[in-house]
């Protein structure tokens, strides 16, 4: 199963549009749309807004490794976290991902 079939199947679990989806981590439509096909692969920023979005892992959305792994935050959190990262500038959008894989790095040591 590639990375578009796994954003497909995340997706029609929950009975949602490619649009709902695109809106909901602040990209168009037409790009998740190519996530899904294979045609593109999200950068590292989107990646991370996906699976937090369909509470899963990064492993599992690259991989497919440890299915659907609980991110660990409730879905409002969640929807909290993209909305706070959608309104920031990108300088402190990356700054803010960069400190939160800080943490988890150190959590795991």
């Amino acid at each position: 199963m590639t990375m578009g079939d796994r954003l497909k199947e995340l997706r029609l679990q929950k009975n949602l549009s490619q649009e709902a989806v695109a809106r909901a981590i602040g990209i168009t439509r037409s790009a998740y749309s190519h996530y899904e096909i294979n045609n593109r692969q999200p950068v590292y920023e989107t990646l991370i807004k996906l699976a937090f979005y369909f509470h899963v892992t990064t492993d599992y959305i690259i991989e497919g490794e440890t299915r659907q792994q609980e991110a660990g935050l409730a879905r409002e959190e969640t929807q909290e976290l993209l909305r706070l990262l959608n309104h920031m500038d990108e300088d402190k959008r990356k700054a803010s991902i960069d400190k939160m894989l800080s943490v988890l790095r150190e959590s795991e040591s």
